[in-house]
């Protein structure tokens, strides 16, 4: 790189950058206008600072769409949610599938007084799982011979699933959302002819509850189902079938009968509404037992509320709540030949995985994609995402649908910072802090006289653990408390949530750590999951709790306070065995040095202190960076949908952003098993872009998308550094509203893989160095001022 930094612009607005860059150009997420619906089906948003022409196919930058109804729930349907609500849509045109989920139903024990049961058996039994709901049917009766023109669509800009098609001469629409504002899901039905919708709505239960069809306050029909679980959570979910001109009614007795239960039938219709709500009696507070009121009158209220709102309401309150959070970030990594986005989204993956496409505008959407997914099913006052986030199809899904603490339950959280979704972390946060107690109950039974607390690998939303003691796994958690203050830099949120955490965690393993002869403390009963002996300081435990009393230590310095406490916990640290370097260059992974370089378990548990620790950094600790890298390229590439995605993050640390990429890559390839699978065969992504393990795992999707954060800007490391790992294969590009630790954003563009601009703007008003390549830059910026950065 030639020339130097220079400020060009000194101190000014993000507005006044925007219209000043000269990349300003279309942008994947690009912020615009508010929604308007002067047409309720066809609207689509368009740019403020870039216009959107619908007849070039650039709104389709956004859309995931098929030309064919799914047929496949894990690999074909199609996801969306409000946080409490996920719905997997099929697009059926004979029937449509809408199944749906509600986040707190869940088997399994609330609350144990003892240790969990003596045998796996008995404890999974405790754990439970998370349930799925039901099931909305609308038979229709469009055979699919008879379809033509069939289109099936997920807009990931304004969150809304859309199918058409033309049928017996008619050209039939059907959209469908889940409204957070409102808490429903709705579905709209039209026809390009009047009175040409007839049919008939189907409610089922998971749990085989009984439906009843009774008359809702609008006068509308409405299907209920209502139940309880062994375990004292009680359900109910409520759907509303309205409709213009034509009839609605309950179901004759043909379709009424026992297999089937109640419907409504609805005649010669010109547009049909659905309007779905559920909820449980779950409630996140362990001293009233996580049991609350019924939820009838919730559930009631949301659905008749909705209903008096109205279709064209209910969309405006929808998409405009969805893109006040999807929009605050966007990215472009280059352009896809315009023809190309005319194929499908299978097939462009089927092109991408068979001749190494270049394909940057898929690569953008998969990036948006897990944004879309962490949106649709995180939202502050309902549980977090679960393993399959909040999609689930099964009573006894893939490891229970858990909150998995040896990895996957944080990497669902690692873009809610970066990427602008701070107030989708709160789930996650707020569920750490229900379940401190209940876990400080059940640490004590297992460890004795300690303080503080930690938990097993596998959680339910009760707190309630099984299979295989996971020590540092609260340190982990952990560290979200303190990411969420390090981009945010919320001094009350850090005094009143954050810091309690981070010290009892730390006091659990202040008082768990064995002090050897010589000084050196070690944890005692360490495993590197998901293999290999359980014994003393194991790396990844090590550097676990390495990070926890780096994180302690600096809440306490920002607070100001607690200062016996604070020296007391960074004496710890200094004693900590620290990682070390194997016979063959290799970070090792246990304190002896007998790793196999033949091994290529899924699981790098090692390299935590690479990502997402900070132990290990070019700068600071250039030797076992360098080991890291060893132990990283003898773990090999292939592996889990979620380990290709960790791999992406690994290798933008180590600023390889070819490597990277290469792992992107690999992570985009499409697959389409279901089974269980642990090796190298089955990870990738389904035709509908969630991510295989095999089965389905949300994690994956979420954990790519962090890579991106961290091949474009990374933080960690006392500085903002720019361009890190960026892959040749994105010489041209732009990103917006990058979030940066320090209470920092960052808009930068570049050009011939060279950085041309950069604007970082700051909420906090701290100190900051900038960095690109062999340069640096400090700088101090006002609280909402932004810096403006130009390579000359």
């Amino acid at each position: 790189m030639s020339g130097t930094f220079e400020t060009v612009r000194g101190s000014t607005s993000r507005r006044r950058f925007l219209r000043y860059s000269a990349s300003a150009v279309t942008v994947v997420g690009a912020q615009s206008r508010p929604f308007s619906s002067p047409g309720l089906l066809g609207a689509e948003a368009v740019g403020d600072d870039v216009q959107h022409d619908d007849a070039k196919g650039d709104t389709g930058r956004l859309t995931l769409w098929y030309d064919r109804p799914a047929q496949v729930w894990m690999t074909e349907a199609l996801p969306i949610g409000n946080g409490p609500l996920g719905a997997m849509l099929f697009g059926g045109t004979d029937t449509e599938r809408i199944q749906f989920n509600e986040i707190s139903l869940w088997s399994g024990d609330r609350v144990n007084d003892e240790l969990l049961g003596e045998t796996l058996e008995e404890e999974e039994q405790n754990l439970g799982a998370h349930q799925a709901f039901g099931d909305v049917f609308i038979d229709l009766g469009h055979s699919i011979a008879r379809v033509t023109n069939y289109r099936r669509e997920l807009n990931i800009d304004r969150a809304i699933h859309t199918v058409s098609y033309d049928c017996d001469g008619v050209r039939f629409r059907r959209i469908a959302f889940a409204s957070h504002p409102d808490g429903v899901i709705v579905v709209h039905m039209t026809a390009d002819q009047p009175g040409m919708l007839t049919g008939r709505v189907r409610l089922t239960d998971m749990h085989e509850a009984d439906i009843s069809a009774v008359v809702a306050e609008s006068g509308a029909w409405k299907l209920a189902s209502v139940g309880s679980l062994d375990n004292g959570f009680e359900y109910e979910a409520q759907l509303v079938v309205q409709c213009e001109q034509g009839t609605i009614a309950r179901g004759d007795a043909a379709d009424s009968d026992a297999e089937n239960g109640p419907s409504i039938s609805f005649a010669n219709c010109d547009s049909v509404t659905l309007t779905l709500s559920a909820g449980t009696n779950f409630v996140q507070d362990h001293a009233k037992q996580w049991i609350g009121e019924h939820p009838h009158a919730a559930v009631t209220e949301r659905v008749n509320a909705a209903t008096r709102l109205g279709v064209e309401n209910l969309m405006a309150r929808h998409v405009a709540d969805y893109q006040g959070l999807f929009r605050r970030f966007s990215i472009d990594v280059g352009k896809t030949d315009p023809e190309r986005l005319r194929f499908t989204t299978l097939e462009r993956l089927q092109q991408y995985a068979d001749d190494e496409t270049t394909d940057p505008d898929l690569e953008a959407l998969f990036c948006q994609f897990g944004r879309y997914l962490l949106i649709s099913c995180s939202r502050p006052g309902s549980l977090p995402a679960n393993l399959q986030g909040n999609w689930n199809d099964s009573n006894r899904p893939a490891w229970a649908g858990d909150y998995h603490s040896n990895i996957n339950f944080e990497m669902n959280y690692w873009p809610a910072e970066p990427t602008n979704l701070a107030e989708c972390h709160r789930p996650f946060i707020d569920y750490v802090s229900s379940i401190r107690e209940v876990s400080a109950a059940n640490t004590r039974r297992h460890y004795g006289d300690v303080r503080g607390w930690t938990l097993q690998t596998m959680n339910n939303a009760c707190g309630i653990s099984f299979w295989k003691w996971n020590p540092p796994g609260s340190a982990w958690y952990a560290q979200h408390l303190w990411e969420h203050f390090a981009f945010g830099r919320d001094v009350e949120y850090l005094r009143s949530t954050a810091y309690p955490v981070l010290k009892e965690v730390s006091q659990f393993w202040d008082d768990h750590l064995v002090r050897r002869t010589d000084g050196t403390l070690v944890t005692p009963d360490g495993w590197s999951p998901e293999h290999g002996p359980s014994e003393e300081g194991v790396t990844y435990d090590q550097e676990i709790v390495y990070d926890l009393f780096t994180n302690t230590i600096e809440a306490a310095d920002v607070l100001g306070d607690d200062q016996e406490f604070r020296d007391h916990v960074a004496g710890l640290r200094q004693k900590l065995l620290k990682p070390k370097i194997g016979k063959w260059g290799q970070l090792q992974e246990w304190e002896e040095d007998k790793d196999d370089p033949t091994d290529d378990h899924r699981h790098v548990s090692h390299l935590f202190g690479l990502h997402p620790g900070r132990q290990i950094t070019r700068s600071k600790t250039p030797k076992l960076f360098a080991a890291a890298e060893v132990s990283l390229n003898a773990r090999g590439d292939g592996s889990t949908g979620w380990s290709r995605a960790w791999k992406i993050n690994f290798w933008a640390r180590l600023c390889n952003g070819d490597r990277a990429y290469r792992l992107l890559r690999n992570l985009i390839n499409v697959v389409y098993s279901t089974k269980m699978v642990y090796g190298d065969s089955g990870g990738g992504v389904y035709p509908n872009l969630l991510c295989s393990h095999p089965p389905f795992q949300i994690d994956g999707s979420l954990g790519a998308t962090a890579g991106y954060c961290e091949m474009i800007v990374q933080s960690h490391a006392d500085e903002i550094r720019l361009l890190p790992a960026l892959p040749s294969s994105w010489p041209d590009g732009h990103v917006r509203g990058l979030r940066a630790r320090g209470g920092f954003e960052v808009d930068l563009s570049w050009k011939n893989g060279q950085l041309e601009t950069a604007a970082i703007h700051s909420s906090a008003g701290l100190p900051c160095r900038v960095t690109y390549g062999e340069q640096s830059w400090a700088v101090e910026i006002k609280p909402g001022e932004t810096h403006v950065i130009d390579v000359a």
